[in-house]
């Protein structure tokens, strides 16, 4: 029997089984995912950025997680050796009625503690980035990039050298609890713990449902797909270069990464995704989308924001109409400039009224924790997170 089961080989889920082990180094500890690698999903579709905590609600969980668990994430890149670079941001207004949600953006992160932020003008954008056209623009040097499958795999080092154990290909399917012991059938056999955490992403709501835990939230998978700058014309950008973000929407909007290795990403759009691992647009599961189809939230928000959704589809099947929104940033981007790049999955929480679920959601249960809505930042402050999680059961665990 094993003290503390994780389920989930993300970046969360391996945070947390490395804080565990810090905080209780005689406990047994095991880490459980369906899949054959670590990061197999969000942790390892992402655009590779370090956030600062600018956008986020002064207070809320993902402010205070993602300004601590930066500086957290690059302490632990710099002592693992692990390859980071501070490039910068630039958030961007390309017109004048952008302009006061780009100033509400900077009070935010003055609010949640973000430093080095200036405002721009636009003779100081085109000083950062000469391809860069805007009218204002937030610069946010505390911005930087990773390859967040490397910190994945120290990760899990980490668990493995404090004598944890990782399960792969263990898909878990049940959760029986008796007299202070979980048990836990996976298709890799049956297995107890005392606790259990669960960190699973796109599968989040369902395993909380079997687990007997709130129906909601509901995870809905959002598809967004990227292209890559041609190689010969990656020096058009050398930060990230983001839009405002529309405040209805959790997410950040079509914009440009520098990566590690030199190339540029482009992206991502914001589509719905026909299964939870439709990485294609022609991935499809009848499950995954009969479930988000028939729940409430997802019939109200799509009644509330169809507009929004066929600008999305779109965006989604021309590439001139992504290109057209890359050019409201860098005018001289030309169509043969966007070559086909990777794709991700959003696991995004809805309300049953409708409602995106903006923070993220820890919910207690006895003897389990779920991780209930953790999107971006959660890379970013994968290790504030787990330190999170870990609080709750501080007074708890055994020694």
């Amino acid at each position: 029997m094993f003290d503390v089961v994780i389920i989930g080989a993300g970046l969360v889920g391996l945070a947390t089984a490395r804080e565990v082990a810090l905080r209780r180094p005689r406990l047994k500890i095991a880490v459980f995912d369906k899949e054959s690698r670590v990061a197999a999903h969000q942790s390892g579709h992402n655009s590779g950025v370090i956030h600062s905590g600018l956008y986020y609600r002064p207070g809320s969980l993902k402010a205070r997680a993602c300004v601590a668990g930066a500086a957290r994430l690059i302490t632990y890149c710099e002592e693992r050796g692990i390859p980071y670079r501070m490039v910068g941001k630039l958030v961007v207004a390309t017109t004048p009625d952008e302009v006061p949600r780009l100033l509400e953006l900077y009070r935010r992160g003055q609010a949640n503690g973000v430093e080095g932020l200036q405002l721009l003008a636009a003779e100081e954008i085109r000083e950062r980035e000469p391809a860069v056209t805007g009218v204002r623009a937030i610069w946010s040097p505390r911005t930087g990039i990773v390859d967040f499958i490397r910190v994945a795999e120290a990760l899990a080092e980490d668990v493995r050298n404090a004598d944890g154990e990782l399960f792969f290909r263990h898909t878990v399917l049940s959760f029986r609890s008796r007299n202070g012991v979980i048990g836990l059938e996976t298709t890799g056999g049956h297995y107890e713990a005392r606790f259990v955490i669960v960190c699973a992403g796109l599968y989040s709501d369902r395993l909380a449902r079997a687990s007997g835990g709130s129906p909601d939230p509901v995870i809905v998978p959002f598809r967004g797909d990227y292209y890559l700058l041609r190689p010969e014309r990656a020096c058009l950008v050398r930060t990230n270069v983001y839009p405002v973000p529309d405040p209805r929407f959790p997410f950040l909007g079509v914009h440009f990464t520098p990566r590690l290795d030199g190339s540029v990403l482009l992206g991502p759009n914001a589509v719905l995704a026909f299964a939870r691992e439709g990485y294609q647009r022609t991935d499809f599961c009848w499950r995954d989308l009969v479930e988000t189809l028939s729940y409430p939230g997802f019939r109200a928000l799509a009644r509330q924001y169809w507009r929004v959704g066929i600008t999305e589809f779109w965006r989604d099947v021309s590439k001139r109409a992504f290109l057209k929104e890359l050019r409201r940033f860098v005018p001289e981007l030309e169509e043969d400039d966007l070559l086909p790049g990777p794709s991700g999955v959003r696991a995004q929480a809805l309300s049953r009224d409708g409602k995106l679920i903006d923070d993220f959601v820890l919910e207690r249960q006895r003897g389990i924790v779920h991780v209930r809505n953790a999107p971006s930042p959660a890379a970013t402050s994968c290790l504030e997170i787990a330190r999170l999680i870990v609080d709750t059961l501080e007074t708890d665990l055994p020694s």
